[in-house]
């Protein structure tokens, strides 16, 4: 059965990335050249009320009825996956209260850049693991290319056995909803969102789909979030890593941290 589903997923895939059309032809890979949906918008800062040297809270909250920016509660969705060659369902808010969830869509199955992505992120599972964090990856091919893929070997293209579900997006709506679906290509840029344990975005990513993601990138800005939310009076400066020195986000306790640098 799994080289049955394996030759009909690989052929449409395979032939829109290696023979792309003019960019008005729906099923062509061709990238756009900039993406202007609304989850590129700015987020709004929720009134910071009288002025004061100390500024009364550092976090961005997005308007409810927005698409998902950071800040934002993130859209829940019920949908099929394929986890350990078997098919489950999977609903976002069930991790709600439990974990952080990293949930990040890719282009189809069968293709070249996202199966280095996949499995880079199953590779380091077990570093997300102990921080209390769920991967979740999502495109809109069927459970059935889903599992095709996984029972492919690595050496072939394929995905081999992953340590977290792959989320199967037929309908689209998962995609639209974040805000990262190519409505004329009916496929999704590769958006990457960091989602809190209260169930809000605190991190977003939207890479054009021939540039693949850092595993590296989303752990660090990870940790970085979590050490912030459990020490909220600090702040972490760039490329802040685990035991190196925060900041404290007033003039006084900024001047400290510019000075020991």
């Amino acid at each position: 059965m799994a080289s049955a589903l394996s030759a009909s997923a690989v052929s449409p895939a395979a032939a829109l990335v290696a023979s792309p059309k003019p960019a008005a032809a729906p099923q062509s890979l061709s990238f756009p050249r900039a993406f202007s949906g609304a989850a590129a918008r700015p987020a709004r800062l929720a009134a910071a009320g009288s002025r004061t040297a100390r500024p009364r809270s550092l976090v961005a909250r997005a308007a409810e009825n927005d698409l998902p920016l950071v800040g934002n509660k993130a859209p829940d969705f019920a949908a099929e996956a394929v986890f350990d060659q078997e098919f489950i369902n999977v609903k976002l808010s069930d991790y709600i209260g439990k974990k952080y969830v990293i949930l990040f869509f890719y282009p189809l199955d069968f293709t070249f850049v996202c199966p280095t992505e996949i499995t880079a992120f199953s590779d380091r599972h077990e570093e997300f693991e102990k921080i209390n964090t769920e991967i979740l990856g999502v495109s809109v091919d069927s459970v059935f290319s889903h599992l095709a893929w996984v029972q492919t070997e690595r050496k072939s293209g394929g995905l081999g056995d992953l340590k977290y579900p792959l989320v199967s997006d037929v309908t689209k709506s998962i995609s639209k909803s974040f805000g990262v679906l190519i409505a004329d290509q009916g496929i999704a840029l590769r958006g990457l969102f960091i989602i809190d344990k209260e169930g809000v975005i605190q991190h977003s990513t939207i890479n054009n789909l021939g540039i693949g993601r850092s595993v590296d990138e989303t752990l660090r800005t990870l940790q970085a979030l979590q050490y912030v939310q459990e020490n909220p009076d600090e702040v972490c400066p760039a490329g802040w890593k685990p035991g190196e020195k925060s900041m404290k986000p007033d003039p006084k306790g900024s001047k400290e941290y510019f000075a020991a640098i």
